[in-house]
């Protein structure tokens, strides 16, 4: 019954169904990109080059004769792969910190905090900036950096529901029965807080999106040929006069991504844990 509520609930939040459609139609878009797209991301045809929207190329061709629709469909894979990873590492650090320091409590507890605010106080996008000219610029390195950076929200609100669990008579119960920490952790703890983490992992999504994109802007993410929308949009900045629609197209699909899953993230938030909205 419970989940039937909230699927009921689910089906009428406008801003979740209009989420979850714009989610799956990018989704749709990356898992059958080599179906969908007309050619291939890579395929030069410098006699074609420069060409404006028409019925062979919708998007137009870019610089290199290259089909601009195709780059952007086939890119959908990238910025997907990408952020999908990217708040799989973060979720996984910050939920983590989070339960031990709301667990344990004490010196511990002071600890991750010191280093939760250290990482919170520092602009993400500068800090993996900084990691990705260490490392080099790639794919990885750019997951690794947001990765790094981005998992303190996680650790500060897993740690405060944590808190607020510790001590009810469950828990007590549990601990009374020979129930180990991370038992205790895992089976009754975790469970108990998954709606939130759920909902932050939708909400945290965009953000890793953007900030591949701003690092792929800047030559530090995908290398070319790769159809990265944020390599796509450096390379047409050259041509805006004459071809902006190397640019606008792939701005355009980060727009879409982006704002689709901010309403599932919204949406979600609404219907499994409206105290997030705090």
């Amino acid at each position: 019954m419970k989940y039937l509520s909230i699927l009921k609930d689910m089906i009428k939040n406008k801003t979740f169904m209009v989420g979850l459609f714009i989610f799956i139609s990018v989704l749709i878009l990356a898992v059958f990109a080599d179906k969908i797209a007309p050619y291939s991301y890579d395929l030069i045809n410098v006699q074609e080059k420069l060409l404006s929207p028409n019925e062979q190329y919708r998007f137009g061709t870019d610089q290199y004769g290259r089909d601009v629709m195709s780059r952007v469909i086939y890119g959908s894979r990238i910025t997907l792969k990408v952020g999908l990873i990217v708040v799989a590492i973060e979720t996984l650090i910050g939920v983590s910190l989070g339960l031990l320091a709301g667990y344990y409590g004490g010196y511990l507890e002071k600890f991750i905090l010191f280093v939760t605010d250290l990482t919170w106080s520092l602009p993400p996008i500068i800090m993996a900036l900084a990691i990705v000219t260490m490392l080099g610029p790639s794919l990885n390195n750019v997951i690794i950096a947001i990765a790094v950076v981005s998992w303190a929200q996680f650790t500060r609100i897993v740690r405060v529901k944590t808190q607020s669990i510790k001590s009810l008579s469950y828990i007590e119960a549990a601990r009374a029965f020979g129930e180990n920490d991370v038992g205790i952790m895992t089976r009754y703890i975790l469970p108990n807080i998954l709606s939130s983490i759920i909902v932050l992992s939708t909400l945290a999504l965009p953000t890793a999106i953007l900030s591949t994109t701003s690092l792929g802007f800047l030559g530090l993410g995908s290398q070319p040929p790769d159809p990265d929308w944020g390599l796509i949009l450096k390379e047409g900045i050259a041509y805006m006069n004459q071809a902006p629609w190397i640019s606008i197209f792939p701005g355009l699909a980060i727009v879409y991504t982006v704002l689709g899953f901010n309403l599932l993230g919204e949406g979600l938030r609404d219907i499994m844990d409206p105290r997030l909205k705090a």
